[in-house]
């Protein structure tokens, strides 16, 4: 069996307010990733700027900054072999215009940068964004 890892997802403002967090979460369960922590939590400045800082002093960074600032959001932990991969090819393309039809961004998304969904994209980022919404021990299993 290949590589078991983790990786974080979080559900943006606009994903709560559509009603779109169980069909989201449902997409992830069916493809056999199993979810290791999950909670809802407003974002401060500091989160997102922590989150996104590898966007600081890019275009679009402060909108983003704006998007997800003081709004709730769902954050989540989940394992499965090759869990980054997997989760990205499930949500899709960041621009939702360009996302496959069949992805999370190209079924359900229209907007940037409120595209709906957040995940890590390497094991680094996982390790670095994990830690802005969960204390280690609450991603203990046993």
């Amino acid at each position: 069996m290949s590589q078991v890892e983790r990786t974080l997802i979080m559900l943006k403002p606009s994903c709560i307010e559509r009603g779109l967090v169980g069909e989201i979460l449902s997409r992830f369960e069916k493809k056999g990733l199993k979810i290791i922590q999950m909670k809802f939590l407003k974002m401060s400045r500091q989160m997102v700027e922590e989150l996104y800082s590898v966007h600081k002093g890019k275009n679009f960074y402060e909108t983003l900054v704006e998007t997800l600032e003081g709004r709730r959001i769902v954050a989540i932990v989940v394992e499965g072999r090759k869990a980054i991969d997997v989760v990205r090819k499930l949500i899709g393309s960041t621009d939702p215009a360009l996302a496959e039809p069949g992805t999370i961004r190209g079924d359900l998304a229209i907007e940037i940068p409120d595209n709906l969904i957040h995940a890590s994209d390497s094991p680094e980022s996982y390790k670095r964004e994990y830690l802005i919404f969960f204390k280690e021990e609450e991603l203990q299993t046993t």
